[in-house]
C-alpha cells in the first residue's frame, strides 16, 4: 500500500480510468453533501491564504497488470462518492463554458480542457473513452450526462439531481467563475494505491467502511476548539 498527497485535478488528469466494483453501494450523496463540497470549494477559492483543501482519500487497485502499451483501469475501493460528485460538478462547469461560449480562465480551465483532462479520454473509444465508470444504473445515467444525451428510462435520481444542482449553483454564481475554478484547483486528496499481489481489496474496503466508532458532536466540537492550540 502506498499513500501520497495529490492534487485532485492532477490525479484525475493522469489516471487512465476509474471503475467502481459491483460490490460497492450505488452513488448516494444527497443535496446536503453536495452543497457542503460546493461551500468548501467556494471558501477555498475566495481565500488567497488557503493553498489547499483536503476532501478525503481515494483508494484503488489496478484491475489487472498494466504495461507501457496497455494501461489498466483502476478499481476504486474507497472514494466513489467524492470521485462521482466532482465529476458531476466538472461536467456541469464544462457545460456552462460551452453554453455561454466562455474563453479559458486561469490558463487551465476551458470547456475543452475540462472534458479532455478530467471527464474523458479523447483518443479512446467505447467504455475506455470515459474517465469514470460507475456500476449498475448509475453508469448509464452518468454516461448520458457526459455524452450530453437524454437520461436513460430508469435514471439514477442521485446522479441526475446532483448534476442539476451543480448546474443551478454555477449559474447563480456565474460572476464568480474564477473563484469556482480556483477552489477546484485547490482540492487535495490522499492517493492510496494497493498492490494486487499483497493487498486484498475487499478486506480493505470492509475495514474502511465497517470498523471504528463515528465521532460524536462533542468530539467534533472539542477537536475544533483544541486544534489551534499548542500540544
Amino acid at each position: 500500500m502506498k499513500a501520497t498527497e495529490a492534487n485532485l485535478l492532477q490525479f484525475l488528469k493522469k489516471s487512465p480510468q476509474f471503475v467502481i466494483p459491483i460490490y460497492q453501494r450505488n452513488y448516494s450523496w444527497t443535496d446536503t453533501q453536495c452543497r457542503q463540497l460546493w461551500d468548501d470549494i467556494m471558501r477555498a477559492g475566495r481565500n488567497e491564504k488557503t493553498n489547499a483543501h483536503f476532501i478525503g482519500s481515494i483508494v484503488y487497485v489496478e484491475r489487472g497488470l498494466s504495461t507501457v502499451t496497455a494501461q489498466e483501469a483502476l478499481l476504486v475501493i474507497d472514494g466513489q462518492q467524492r470521485l462521482t460528485t466532482t465529476t458531476l460538478l466538472i461536467a456541469a462547469l464544462a457545460e456552462h463554458f460551452e453554453t455561454n461560449g466562455l474563453q479559458e480562465i486561469l490558463e487551465t480551465f476551458s470547456a475543452r480542457k475540462l472534458r479532455n483532462y478530467y471527464l474523458v479520454n479523447p483518443e479512446e473509444d467505447g467504455d475506455r473513452h470515459f474517465k469514470l465508470l460507475l456500476s449498475e444504473t448509475d453508469k448509464d445515467s452518468l454516461l448520458a450526462i457526459l455524452r450530453k444525451a437524454p437520461p436513460p428510462e430508469h435514471a439514477s435520481t442521485r446522479i441526475t439531481e446532483n448534476h442539476a444542482l451543480f448546474q443551478d449553483l454555477i449559474e447563480s454564481h456565474k460572476n464568480e467563475l474564477e473563484t469556482i475554478c480556483q477552489g477546484l484547483a485547490k482540492l487535495v486528496i490522499v492517493d492510496i494505491s494497493l498492490d494486487r499481489s499483497h493487498d486484498n481489496p475487499q478486506l480493505i474496503f470492509e475495514s474502511m467502511n465497517s470498523t471504528g466508532l463515528e465521532l460524536s458532536q462533542a468530539d467534533l466540537i472539542r477537536n475544533f476548539i483544541l486544534m489551534g492550540l499548542e500540544p
